[in-house]
């Protein structure tokens, strides 16, 4: 006969079994817990966003014509990439210390520095839309990335002015590729004076139907200028992430909206081949990735070459596994959902835009 248990103990039970159940419904839905969290919880027609940048102050650029030595002639426009988590905003106001703590320590040196041997590089802070809204397709959040695009817009205009002549490179990562990608299609493609003076656009991190590229294509040779060189990485196996990225991707549409395209094929160009025709690439090819993190501007890091094999299948681009501690995930849960702290095409980014700078000089010899 089993002894009858106390009632101090059946409490004990009792806790511990509680304890049991919360830690394994925490395990569950955390991702949901978390996301709740930085939801703003109010309509963004009734929000009131952050105060409107003035462009024509210093202190609303990130990077504003930095250059290092040798640099070449182009003239760089970088969009940084969500570094704002949320919370009660649905855009982040561009002084926000934690975001801008991301976007100075690795967001910079990571993505705009391969940039940086081709000419100035100027990178506007603007009202980002939070973290939250890339993790749903509410009409709010929509609405929310959409509004970052006025920001982007007047930066440019102010850009324009202090650059009206002169090679030009577009460059954005995730959602600053995103904002870049309206930028290029609303702006430099219907304008051919402005068409004319792009070297090259990157779109880094980024779906978008490979259809929308027409006036300004894709690239397909190493020696075109003017065209896009676009993808959305993930390493290889990770079929759950791919399909979950392709559900949730938007695209913008003639009235400046986001909205999907399911059915579309997603546009993919290797950055190691620099070529939409020319999809696979091998280790041997790999010029060199790297963890810039907390590089001062103008550093060029160590790189690692030969470790990134890649290939454009099914509109994603699928990189090896990068096994050094350099390129592991870490932080937060928040954390693990931006763009990695590292760029497994660092040193590829780098020579495509030297050779796509070269390929303009050449059609463009005064």
């Amino acid at each position: 006969m089993l002894p009858r248990l106390t009632a101090r103990q059946w409490v004990g039970y009792a806790g511990f079994a509680l304890v049991f159940i919360l830690t394994a419904a925490v395990a569950v839905w955390r991702g949901d817990i978390l996301r709740s969290g930085l939801d703003p919880q109010v309509p963004f027609q009734t929000y009131q966003p952050p105060a409107k940048p003035d462009y024509a102050q210093a202190d609303a650029w990130a990077l504003l014509d930095a250059r290092t030595p040798a640099a070449g002639p182009a003239h760089v426009f970088f969009v940084h990439s969500t570094t704002y988590n949320g919370g009660k905003e649905w855009n982040g106001a561009i002084d926000d210390a934690r975001a801008l703590a991301g976007l100075r320590g690795a967001v910079l040196p990571n993505y705009a520095g391969p940039l940086a041997l081709a000419g100035d590089v100027s990178a506007p802070l603007y009202r980002q839309a939070s973290l939250y809204t890339r993790l749903t397709l509410r009409e709010d959040a929509r609405e929310a990335r959409a509004f970052a695009y006025q920001d982007i817009s007047a930066a440019f205009d102010a850009w324009l002015k202090r650059h009206p002549d002169g090679p030009i490179i577009l460059a954005g990562v995730e959602q600053g590729a995103e904002l870049a990608d309206r930028l290029l299609h609303e702006r430099i493609a219907p304008d051919p004076a402005l068409r004319s003076r792009l070297a090259a656009a990157y779109l880094m991190e980024h779906l978008a139907p490979a259809s929308r590229f027409t006036t300004v294509p894709l690239c397909i040779s190493r020696e075109q200028a003017g065209c896009v060189v676009t993808w959305r990485s993930l390493e290889e196996n990770n079929e759950s992430e791919a399909r979950r990225a392709l559900r949730r991707a938007l695209t913008w549409d003639d009235r400046g909206a986001l909205v999907t395209f399911d059915g579309l094929a997603s546009a993919c160009v290797n950055p190691v081949t620099g070529s939409a025709d020319a999809p696979r690439s091998e280790m041997r090819e790999s010029r060199g990735a790297t963890n810039a993190t907390n590089l001062e501007w103008g550093v060029r890091p160590a790189l690692q070459r030969r470790i990134v094999a890649a290939e454009c299948r099914d509109g994603v681009l699928w990189r090896s596994r990068l096994s050094s501690e350099s390129f592991r995930p870490n932080g937060a849960w928040a954390e693990q959902r931006k763009i990695p702290p590292y760029n497994p095409f660092y040193a590829d980014i780098e020579a495509d835009a030297l050779a796509r700078l070269s390929a303009w000089s050449a059609l463009h010899p005064s």
